[in-house]
């Protein structure tokens, strides 16, 4: 754990050290918000913080009576399952991107991801440290399912469609993914660095200074990420409402005064719910702007 962690994780990961060594064992109680705040120097709001996010986990529970202790299921396990029972490192990420697959990002959890392998919380901790380092982990085996040429295609336009292109399947693949990723403090996953490797070597040879090459690489992810949110976005909506684009779209347009707004009202209904044509549009202008840049 960094120092430059928010405090809230520092507190949770010395706390789950302590579990994870047997110094708190099922039942003990751990530290109360007031003593974290105080031994920390954090306001309570962040001691609470840190308290929540060990119960997300699965590793703190409350008890009447006896305030936050660990919690009583990490010591209990059933003939072939719970903390006992051994799992490998890809069936915990297996098990994660199967979650959020079928229900977000924000469905993952080391409670849920143990209680879907038929584990114990405490398993987990073999292979990842907490949520944080699950997601990265996440999204580097994500990426690995992007399968780059060493050279890619002649030209440097062909070369940048295939990887937009090879990242915006991986994102179709993955709703959950455009969530998972930062521009500005990208997550320490090496098959997404490859990814961004790549597309710098393939901006190689056409004079432009690395500064350059780096906000290309930048946008064009930016570019991909953006209608990938606006996908994922839906994706959720469709599922609360049970409305899909096409439909809430058709139904908010006969709402549009035609007289007032007459272009609004002629906009075509497979123009708007068409993400792929939109991310090909996208695509299609940001190369033409950059074979400007790469002309002059």
């Amino acid at each position: 754990m960094s120092r430059t962690d928010p405090p809230y994780l520092r507190i949770v990961a010395e706390i789950r050290g302590r579990i994870l060594a047997g110094e708190l064992r099922p039942g003990d109680r751990v530290p109360s918000v007031r003593h974290l705040a105080r031994r920390w120097g954090v306001a309570t709001a962040t001691a609470n913080r840190a308290v929540g996010a060990l119960r997300d986990e699965g590793l703190v529970e409350a008890r009447v009576g006896s305030g936050t202790v660990v919690s009583a299921r990490l010591g209990t396990a059933r003939p072939g399952t719970g903390p006992g029972r051994a799992v490998d490192g890809g069936q915990v990420l297996r098990a994660a991107i199967a979650i959020a697959d079928a229900e977000g990002l924000e469905a993952v959890s080391m409670r849920r991801v143990a209680a879907a392998l038929g584990v114990g919380p405490m398993s987990l901790y073999r292979h990842v440290a907490g949520k944080d380092e699950l997601v990265t982990r996440m999204v580097d085996e994500a990426f690995a399912g992007i399968d780059l040429p060493d050279d890619g295609p002649e030209g440097w336009r062909a070369k940048l469609e295939l990887v937009a292109r090879a990242q915006w399947r991986l994102c179709r693949r993955h709703v959950w993914l455009s969530k998972a990723v930062s521009f500005t403090r990208p997550l320490p996953a090496p098959n997404m660095m490859a990814c961004t490797e790549w597309t710098l070597r393939a901006l190689g040879g056409l004079g432009l200074p690395m500064a350059t090459r780096v906000r290309e690489a930048l946008t064009l992810h930016s570019l991909v990420v953006t209608v990938a949110l606006t996908m994922a976005a839906e994706v959720e909506a469709e599922h609360d409402t049970g409305v899909p684009l096409a439909g809430w779209f058709t139904a908010q347009r006969n709402r549009v005064d035609g007289q007032r707004f007459p272009l609004l009202a002629a906009i075509p209904e497979e123009t708007v719910s068409d993400l792929d044509g939109l991310f090909e549009y996208g695509l299609a202008r940001h190369l033409d702007g950059l074979a400007v840049l790469v002309r002059g």
